[in-house]
């Protein structure tokens, strides 16, 4: 890799696995619970903050974000204006393979990225305009942001909450 690409991959892929790690964690009796323990909304559940995390995280890499259409069985429920739910609760192992797709999918995609190429333009249809380089490190916040979430969930629930992940490989 060049070095910004490998940099860039490095704490992405640090905040990947930190999202992987909260939901191997996740007890099964906690992934789906309907009680709400961060706040009244369904949005708060452990596995919808899961999904929606590796929803965007799919969306912001995909080349055209007006034609994306995410890894199956997941929809587009998370463009919906009104806040449409996805149809059921995604299993663990589902949103796991999920988070591998995005995670091989952007490995790969940096790894054929030359320094050059990570500093151009992204437009996306909500208005929002980034170097490939400042996505990349949107994507990393967001994930990052939705792990604090998911981990305190388990602490909520007396999970254990994995340790911190320095740098990805």
């Amino acid at each position: 890799m060049n070095p910004l690409p490998s940099l860039l991959w490095s704490q992405l892929s640090a905040a990947t696995d930190m999202l992987e790690k909260a939901m191997t964690a996740c007890p099964d009796a906690v992934w789906s619970s309907r009680d709400k323990p961060v706040g009244e909304h369904s949005w708060h559940e452990f596995w919808y903050l899961a999904s929606h995390t590796l929803f965007w995280y799919d969306y912001y890499l995909s080349e055209v974000p007006e034609l994306f259409a995410p890894h199956a069985p997941f929809g587009r429920e998370e463009l919906d204006p009104a806040g449409v739910l996805p149809p059921r609760v995604y299993s663990k192992q589902e949103l796991l393979d999920y988070l591998m797709y995005c995670r091989d999918r952007c490995h790969r995609w940096l790894d054929a990225m030359t320094d050059e190429a990570v500093m151009h333009q992204r437009h996306l249809p909500n208005g929002l305009e980034f170097s490939i380089a400042e996505l990349l490190v949107y994507v990393t916040r967001h994930v990052q942001h939705h792990v604090g979430q998911l981990n305190l969930i388990l602490r909520q629930q007396a999970a254990p909450v994995p340790r911190w992940v320095s740098q990805g490989t």
